[in-house]
C-alpha cells in the first residue's frame, strides 16, 4: 500500500478517527514517524475551515512507541482561531496511552513591506540522481518503510559505519509518486525518512529515537514539489546520549521548502 493510498484510506475527517497502520510501514516495532506525523497533519487539515491558512510550522513530540498493526485513535483540537493564525493540537492515543502530541500553526498571508528571500543555497543542486547512489532495500537490514521510499545518498555514510562526518546529504522521493495530496504531507513524511546523522558515527548497531521534531514550512508550496527533494542534514552537537540535528529540504530547482530540527536519543553504550 503506497503513501497516498494509506493516508487517504482512513476516515480522517472523523473526530476522533480510528487508524491501523500495516507492518510494511513500520520502523522497528513502531509506525514510521514520518507517516504518523503526516496522519496527524492530515487530521488537522480536515478540521481547518479556512483553506487560505497554510501550514507554517509543525511540532511533534514522540512520547511513547506507536505499535504498528495495532489500532490507535487520532483526535484534534483547535486551540485558537485568530484573525490571521490558527493553532491546532493533535494527539495519537493507543491502548489508553498518549503516543504522540503535535502542535501546528496555520496562517494566511497579510500585506507587508518586509521581504527577505532565503539565502540558503543547496550543495546538492549540481549532483546527479542515479540508481547507483540509491539505497537498495533489504528486508531485515533496513526498516520496513524504506521499501516505499527512494533515498539517493550524495554525502555522508550509512549508519554504524564509524564515519567521521556529521553531515548527510541526498535526494529523496516516494517510490509511488502521489498525485492528489497536500505537498506539506509529502515533505513531512520524507523529511523523517533518513536515519539520524549521528548513527553514521557509531561503530555497531545502536538504537536511536526522535524525542522531539520541529519543521517550518516556507510558503507557497506547489504540486511540482511532489518529486525528488534535496535533503541536507548536520548534527550540531551530541553529548550525554542526545543530539541536535538540523536539516534543510530543497526542491530540484534549489528553492528552500522547509527547515527541520530534531532532538535524537541514541543508546550506543
Amino acid at each position: 500500500m503506497d503513501f497516498e493510498t494509506i493516508i487517504s484510506s482512513f476516515a480522517l475527517d472523523e473526530q476522533p478517527c480510528n487508524v491501523n497502520v500495516p507492518v510494511a510501514w513500520s520502523q522497528g516495532r513502531t509506525v514510521f514517524g514520518g507517516l504518523s506525523a503526516a496522519l496527524m497533519l492530515k487530521h488537522m487539515l480536515s478540521q481547518l475551515d479556512d483553506q487560505n491558512r497554510k501550514l507554517i510550522s509543525f511540532n511533534c513530540n514522540f512520547i511513547a512507541p506507536l505499535i504498528a498493526a495495532k489500532p490507535f485513535t487520532i483526535s484534534t483540537a483547535i486551540l485558537r482561531n485568530g484573525k490571521s493564525v490558527t493553532q491546532i493540537e493533535t494527539r495519537i492515543v493507543q491502548q489508553d496511552s498518549v503516543c504522540l502530541v503535535s502542535l501546528a500553526c496555520f496562517a494566511k498571508q497579510r500585506p507587508s513591506q518586509i521581504r527577505i528571500d532565503s539565502q540558503s543555497k543547496p550543495k546538492l543542486i549540481n549532483s546527479n540522481i542515479n540508481s547507483a547512489n540509491t539505497i537498495q532495500y533489504k528486508e531485515g537490514i533496513f526498516p520496513a518503510f524504506v521499501q516505499h521510499v527512494d533515498l539517493n545518498m550524495q554525502a555522508g555514510a550509512l549508519p554504524y559505519s564509524s564515519a567521521e562526518s556529521t553531515e548527510l546529504h541526498g535526494w529523496m522521493k516516494l517510490k509511488q509518486a502521489p498525485t492528489n495530496i497536500d505537498t506539506e504531507l509529502y515533505i513531512l513524511a520524507l523529511a523523517d525518512s533518513w536515519p539520524p546523522t549521528l548513527l553514521q558515527l557509531c561503530d555497531k548497531p545502536s538504537p536511536a529515537s526522535t524525542v522531539s521534531w520541529y519543521v517550518e514550512f516556507l510558503q507557497p508550496l506547489e504540486k511540482t514539489h511532489l518529486n525528488w527533494l534535496g535533503y541536507e542534514a548536520i548534527t550540531h552537537q551530541a553529548k550525554d546520549g542526545y543530539s541536535i540535528e538540523d536539516a534543510k529540504i530543497f526542491s530540484q530547482s534549489g528553492a528552500l521548502l522547509a527547515l527541520s530540527r530534531q532532538t535524537v536519543a541514541v543508546f550506543d553504550s
